[in-house]
């Protein structure tokens, strides 16, 4: 957590999470398992392998239904099947109470965690960056899970920096006018990138004075020439290059050979494989 208003941030959203699962009680424990039953249990990685992500958070919700928590391994680390990543001590009650929510806050960032970093052990000295592609009140978390999984978290909200998409540019006549606009606008304390859909485009982008470049929906081949050509005429040094659009497992080794400055990905928030964790009870 970054302050202390993260941290009351988090905990209320994962206060709602557990509201939303739970509704007016657990009729199915309640019925059965007595209120000073106390109990033990372990969270096991099920999957053949994953980067963990979302301790913090199943510990800090097993923690608001009055559980004691022990990580047993830190955020970013890789796992293989069967690894006991957290153990649980406190009423049985509240373990199961809380167990659905925090198995499913860290399947889903671990998923996330796990993709980005296999992108960015493909793509090696390219920083794999989230987009804002993620769930709705979910984004925190999809992005530290990025962040996790050695990724960049890019933009977290819109007030963050300025992008400069084909929209705007549509809505405005060009690029260079946007530019100018959003420069005089912002001052020079906020890095401006802006969107480009060909060789052209990146050009004038790059002389209007954008600090980052967005060669958006590239072919690989298309992004290695367009970096070349950025380089013949010296302005390879002014602008950083981020190649977004259509980059998948298959193609990110490719684009990666372009030697951009940073490759974007929407998938590994948006379409995450989830990792399988269980919470099997030990007394």
């Amino acid at each position: 957590m970054h302050d202390l208003q993260t941290f009351l941030n988090v905990r209320e959203m994962l206060a709602n999470f557990l509201q939303e699962d739970i509704g007016a009680g657990d009729i199915t424990t309640n019925s059965i398992i007595t209120d000073d039953l106390q109990a033990t249990a372990e969270i096991v990685c099920k999957s053949s392998f994953a980067v963990v992500c979302g301790l913090e958070e199943a510990a800090m919700i097993f923690d608001i239904c009055g559980c004691k928590s022990e990580l047993l391994i830190r955020d970013g680390l890789k796992v293989r099947k069967g690894k006991v990543v957290m153990r649980v001590r406190g009423c049985a009650r509240a373990i199961l109470k809380a167990e659905r929510v925090a198995l499913n806050i860290m399947m889903r960032m671990s998923g996330i965690a796990t993709e980005t970093r296999q992108m960015t052990d493909i793509a090696k000295d390219v920083m794999v960056l989230a987009t804002r592609k993620t769930a709705p009140g979910l984004r925190y978390f999809d992005k530290k899970a990025v962040v996790a999984g050695g990724g960049g978290a890019h933009r977290m909200r819109l007030d963050d920096m300025v992008l400069i998409k084909d929209n705007h540019i549509a809505l405005l006549g060009g690029a260079e006018k946007c530019i100018r606009l959003v420069k005089k606008s912002v001052g020079s304390h906020i890095k401006v990138e802006c969107e480009a859909r060909n060789l052209k485009g990146a050009m004038t982008t790059i002389s209007a004075g954008a600090d980052i470049v967005m060669l958006d929906n590239f072919t690989p081949k298309q992004a290695a020439t367009a970096i070349r050509q950025i380089a013949k005429m010296g302005l390879r040094e002014k602008a950083k290059i981020e190649i977004s659009g259509g980059v998948n497992a298959k193609n990110i080794k490719q684009y990666a050979r372009a030697k951009p400055d940073f490759i974007s990905l929407g998938y590994i928030t948006h379409s995450p494989k989830a990792v399988d964790f269980s919470l099997e009870i030990t007394i």
